[in-house]
């Protein structure tokens, strides 16, 4: 899987410590940096294709991303449903 987005996502200079809070509050601060960020789409899309089940990935909490692979069984999401998975209609 092409990873070549990381290094243009609004993540890039922050500290990767901010994307694995231990409390809500600290979900919502990593997602809001996650809001505008080109490359949610992509983010999002690694982290279900291989499963990642810790940290804020495009923008979705550990529990969104689980309920994702749930009800979609995929492994690839389209930038609608990254939308609505964080609020973003």
């Amino acid at each position: 899987m092409d990873t070549q987005w990381m290094g243009q996502g609004r993540c890039k200079n922050i500290d990767p410590a901010v994307f694995f809070p231990s409390d809500w509050i600290g979900v919502q601060s990593a997602q809001r940096i996650c809001v505008n960020c080109t490359v949610s789409p992509q983010c999002l899309g690694y982290a279900l294709a291989n499963r990642i089940t810790d940290g804020v990935w495009g923008g979705t909490s550990e529990r969104q991303r689980a309920r994702l692979l749930r009800s979609h069984r995929a492994t690839h999401v389209s930038a609608a449903e990254v939308s609505v998975a964080v609020g973003r209609h």
